[in-house]
């Protein structure tokens, strides 16, 4: 979807959720979302940013120490460090400790593999001792499916990676949480996210041993390799439609882009992790890079929507925290 054609839609969506002038807005910014780089060591199917280890987009210190300061300002209760493979970056442990250093709290999205990778030794240790949450990548608790999306060996490495998360704590301690994230194998929406937890658990303590703190269910968006899947096997309308017979009003207060804002590698600010896959910066008059970060000016800001948002308006709902309704 080319950011034309997501700009065209943007009235049609906010036509079906905010009737009014004034668009879909900004509710306050708890979260700051920040993109550290595309760089990856998987190349998953599923992949709305189209991340790979051929990719070379990381942000640099002076960025990092623009959203640490921007962070502060604007009070917010997390920053939520993404990627690519965040833990790929070279400034990433100096990102987190200057965070914790001024009270912030810190959660990475990691996609379980690079724990394995070499140069990645100490980072389970460096994660525990900052008191990092963890958002782990595990999109089934079967191989065939874990595999087809992410690659070969996959599933059993990600289940390696749990075990040694578990051994520090993670998972299995109070204070070291572990959230799972499962997303659909296909153009179809989540199951129950409580129900699809509790079959994740059963699954994986009895086959492996192994532990996690929550389970959040997350819709893929009709973007990136999934979005070019879907139009390489003509299925792509059906999956738009899909969405649109699934709409969810209930879903509306806690859509993350309502409670949040998403950094880009190049500081670019966006109103979520999809709009940057767009290259759709935030709009209607609020700042657009980091170094003109306004707290006051993006707090009730007008957000940039299009079709693609139905994606997280659909079913139960999705977001970065999982199901919404």
């Amino acid at each position: 979807m080319s950011q034309t054609s997501s700009t065209t839609d943007k009235s049609r969506f906010e036509a079906m959720v905010s009737p009014g002038a004034h668009g879909l807005t900004s509710l306050g910014i708890d979260i700051i979302q920040v993109n550290v780089g595309l760089r990856c060591n998987q190349n998953c199917r599923h992949c709305h940013l189209e991340c790979s280890p051929a990719r070379t987009e990381s942000m640099d210190w002076d960025t990092m120490s623009a959203v640490k300061a921007a962070a502060s300002r604007a009070g917010a209760s997390m920053v939520d460090i993404t990627g690519g493979a965040p833990e790929l970056n070279p400034h990433l442990r100096r990102f987190i400790a200057g965070l914790r250093e001024v009270g912030l709290n810190v959660q990475v999205r990691t996609n379980l593999t690079v724990l394995l990778e070499r140069g990645q030794e100490g980072t389970i240790a460096f994660l525990r001792d900052h008191h990092v949450r963890l958002v782990a990548s595990m999109p089934c608790y079967q191989e065939e499916n874990v595999d087809a999306q992410r690659g070969p060996h996959a599933y059993h490495r990600s289940v390696e990676a749990i075990r040694r998360l578990n051994a520090a704590g993670y998972g299995t301690e109070r204070g070291l949480q572990l959230n799972l994230v499962y997303n659909p194998a296909g153009p179809y929406l989540p199951p129950d996210q409580a129900e699809l937890e509790q079959d994740y658990r059963r699954e994986l303590r009895d086959r492996f041993g192994i532990a996690f703190s929550h389970l959040l269910t997350i819709t893929n968006m009709p973007l990136g390799r999934f979005g070019a899947e879907l139009k390489a096997a003509g299925r792509d309308g059906d999956y738009m439609q899909l969405l649109k017979e699934s709409f969810n009003p209930a879903t509306l207060e806690g859509l993350m882009c309502r409670h949040q804002i998403s950094v880009g590698w190049d500081g670019t600010l966006h109103d979520c992790d999809f709009n940057l896959a767009l290259g759709l910066p935030v709009d209607h008059g609020a700042p657009t890079h980091i170094t003109r970060f306004n707290p006051g000016a993006l707090r009730g800001r007008r957000i940039v929507t299009g079709e693609h948002c139905l994606g997280c308006t659909a079913g139960s709902g999705s977001s970065c925290g999982g199901a919404l309704a």
